[in-house]
């Protein structure tokens, strides 16, 4: 058999492909699109009710509050998040001997979530190190875990997980911007601050939308730390989606747990369209 005649040699990368697209077809297109279906209909008689799902969803006091959570936690943590690494990155590629410190970075990734959990409750429980710091202080003891403070500790967290890798993202955008283009900007008398404002961050704008898109997905992974922390029905504050479709899935509610989940995903889709729309427009 002739495999140049079929093209085998220019096809070949499918074959490297064809694992995640049908591990992606059977275990995610597939359950959503099913999910989509459910959403129409109800869960126990499986009667046709077009959009009352999605009536009763928005309706939901529980949906309101995970949803403002949610959106909360987002807004604060991403933009700190990013703040907070890209002047980290910013002061580290200055120095020498970069190389030792990039493994130390990713350390926080390496920590089991069961791991940090631990430490928080040694931590900051009524009876941990922290609180009988402050009760030993002659202060009456913090609520750290059962109060509305929960969501700094959890914010933190997030911080801390993310913190070390995405460092390494926005090093590597600024190792990567050229070195005679700066060079020649200080020849023509530019200091580091016109350098960084007009040569470095323009030059950045792929590796910020790569943060940002990374950043967002991942704030909804935090919900591993709320649950082991506070349980299924946690503080208000730190009560997110991840905790309504969890509760939806054990009470069997999937109906309203399809809408939600199908509101969810469109809400998301939209942002990160209109985000790439922005970024295109721009460039």
């Amino acid at each position: 058999m002739n495999f140049k005649s079929l093209n085998f040699y220019k096809n070949k990368h499918f074959f490297f492909l064809a694992p995640s697209v049908i591990g992606i077809i059977i275990f995610v297109l597939i359950p959503f699109i099913d999910s989509v279906r459910r959403s129409f209909f109800s869960s126990g008689a499986g009667k046709f009710v077009g959009l009352k799902n999605y009536a009763v969803t928005i309706k939901n006091d529980a949906f309101v509050l995970a949803v403002k959570n949610t959106c909360l936690f987002t807004v604060v943590c991403i933009p700190l998040l990013i703040v907070i690494s890209f002047l980290i990155s910013y002061i580290l590629s200055k120095r020498k001997y970069i190389r030792l410190l990039k493994s130390t970075l990713l350390f926080p990734m390496a920590v089991p979530t069961a791991v940090l959990v631990a430490v928080w409750k040694i931590l900051f429980s009524d009876g941990g190190y922290v609180n009988s710091f402050i009760t030993e202080s002659g202060h009456e003891t913090v609520g750290f875990l059962t109060t509305s403070k929960v969501f700094w500790l959890l914010v933190g967290s997030y911080i801390w997980k993310n913190l070390g890798y995405t460092v390494l993202l926005w090093m590597t955008g600024i190792m990567g911007v050229s070195v005679s283009v700066i060079e020649a900007a200080r020849i023509d008398g530019a200091n580091d601050r016109e350098i960084l404002f007009h040569i470095i961050i323009p030059d950045l704008k792929p590796t910020f939308y790569t943060i940002s898109i990374i950043s967002f997905l991942n704030s909804f992974k935090v919900f591993r730390e709320a649950y082991l922390v506070a349980g299924a029905y946690p503080n208000d504050r730190i009560y997110l989606l991840q905790h309504l479709f969890n509760n939806w899935f054990l009470k069997l509610d999937l109906d309203k747990m399809a809408a939600a989940a199908v509101i969810v995903f469109s809400v998301i889709f939209a942002a990160i369209v209109l985000l790439q729309k922005a970024w295109d427009k721009e460039d």
